[in-house]
């Protein structure tokens, strides 16, 4: 085996992958994209040109999309933790979750942090009430959605898990989730406490003054 992966362990969706990484324990070697290595920055662009990241090699095959990535490693690199169910309508249920948690959780948070990034105040401001309207909404589905549940299908940690994550870690950052959701805070503690994502979080936390919305003084 000769994984490889390129990323930025402050990216959320870096993280994703090295959760379902570290559940399984699978060697792998961390291609880290920055100012420092511009090699690796030349190399993965060279891989996947639309500059998105993360991107997994093994070998000679190139595996871009983090819910794509996740299922290729179950798939060619399968460990004792199965991130995807056997069963077809349980998977359908799992990967329904990791796209909303992609995409309702983590798209308004993205959202915010690039019209932060732009500098201007007036965008800064229209990209948080953005959030505030779309994250606001998820939190609500999420809490009525994940009660009775001990990760997002139920018992068993999926690839569901690894989007929530770092979706919901960047998120409360962005708008805190309120009290009145107590079924979705403590879902996200759960979370912080699972040693694949912690280990994820500690990787990550020299980078925190990277955050543009202002990174808060706790997890």
């Amino acid at each position: 085996m000769s994984l490889a992966l390129y990323g930025h362990p402050f990216s959320s969706y870096t993280q994703k992958v090295l959760i379902a990484l570290y559940e399984n324990g699978l060697p792998f070697e961390f291609r880290c994209i920055g100012p420092d290595t511009p090699q690796h920055a030349q190399a993965w662009l060279q891989r996947w040109p639309l500059r998105k990241f993360p991107v997994l090699v093994d070998g000679e095959r190139d595996v871009a999309e983090t819910s794509i990535i996740i299922e290729y490693l179950q798939l060619a690199h399968p460990g004792t933790v199965s991130l995807l169910p056997e069963n077809p309508v349980a998977a359908l249920d799992v990967r329904f979750l990791d796209r909303f948690f992609d995409l309702h959780v983590m798209s308004p948070v993205q959202h915010a942090v690039g019209a932060a990034i732009t500098g201007d105040p007036v965008k800064r401001a229209e990209g948080m009430v953005f959030a505030q309207e779309k994250l606001e909404l998820a939190y609500a589905w999420l809490e009525h959605e994940l009660a009775g549940r001990n990760w997002a299908t139920g018992g068993e940690f999926t690839l569901a898990d690894c989007a929530a994550a770092p979706s919901l870690f960047y998120a409360d950052w962005t708008v805190p989730i309120p009290d009145a959701y107590p079924v979705l805070r403590a879902y996200r503690a759960r979370l912080l406490a699972r040693p694949s994502f912690a280990r994820a979080v500690e990787e990550a936390r020299p980078y925190r003054h990277l955050f543009p919305l202002g990174a808060p003084d706790q997890d």
